[in-house]
């Protein structure tokens, strides 16, 4: 048997540098304005996608890959190595069309032996994020398919996201909230705490007046959630990362964090969550 191949969508926000140190094929969701499209994590910068978003008459719109771009990556990949497993893992399947794509690419590949696993994350971002970042380092140390799939699952079980918008406008325009909440929300300067739910939907796990105060009530979630435990932390932001600098400094201060990590919430993502938007994803170690 070959070489374990780990595939992803670019939902995942794993910085660049760390894809090719590990070897991560990745798959472009695309962000469009208007009659303008761009490929995720490809055509545009995080910087520049927010200071668009924030003067864009346009409100963006996002699409997933096509299965026929899956197919064309596991085809490229099996080309190299017929014998090598492809693991591939996906944006939250409630979230998007993406890990259906994946899916029915899969079924179009010609070859009967092809060794292709598709996995739904059931998370977004860097929550996604982590567990292909573990099966990848996995795959390097020569672990096999059945123990990264148990791994991913371990991880995922385990897992905390919190995000922390910073305006309600972009979860009401893109139909999370209706426009009486938003109005009322932001006239009272309310903060929803988002995370996700066992599937990978979107919820509010708590709101509070105030980003010190959302802040404070994340520190709690968390502390509940892992007492003293040795987790590792991933802190993501957008546009300001003021925000999620005193956001890490919070949970370091009240947690047992062994390690850290940072990336940026991406365009697809970043859509609908807004500028302003900080996050923090821990797990066990």
């Amino acid at each position: 048997m070959g070489n374990i191949r780990i595939v992803t969508d670019s939902t995942a926000d794993i910085p660049a540098d760390v894809r090719e140190k590990y070897g991560i094929t990745m798959v472009s969701l695309k962000v469009l304005f208007g009659e303008e499209t761009y490929r995720d994590a490809v055509d545009m910068t995080t910087d520049d996608f927010y200071a668009r978003l924030k003067s864009s008459s346009v409100m963006p719109t996002t699409s997933q890959p096509s299965p026929a771009e899956f197919s064309d990556v596991y085809e490229r990949l099996l080309a190299e190595d017929p014998t090598g497993p492809i693991i591939s893992i996906h944006l939250a399947s409630v979230l998007s069309g993406t890990y259906q794509s994946a899916t029915i690419a899969r079924s179009m590949i010609e070859a009967e032996d092809a060794n292709i696993t598709v996995i739904d994350s059931k998370s977004a971002s860097s929550g996604h994020g982590m567990l292909v970042v573990l099966a990848a380092k996995m795959a390097q140390d020569g672990a096999s398919v059945e123990e990264i799939l148990a791994a991913i699952e371990e991880r995922r079980q385990y897992a905390e996201v919190f995000f922390l918008v910073d305006t309600l406008e972009y979860l009401q325009k893109g139909g999370r909230i209706g426009k009486a909440a938003a109005l009322i929300g932001s006239l009272l300067n309310i903060k929803p705490i988002l995370s996700l739910d066992e599937a990978g939907a979107v919820y509010s796990a708590d709101k509070a007046r105030g980003s010190k105060k959302a802040m404070s009530k994340i520190v709690e979630l968390l502390k509940a959630a892992y007492g003293d435990a040795p987790v590792g932390l991933i802190v993501a932001k957008t546009d300001d990362p003021m925000n999620a600098k005193e956001l890490e400094t919070r949970v370091t201060a009240e947690l047992n964090v062994k390690e850290i990590h940072y990336t940026a919430v991406g365009t697809v993502i970043g859509t609908h969550t807004g500028p302003g938007t900080s996050a923090v994803f821990l797990y066990k170690v």
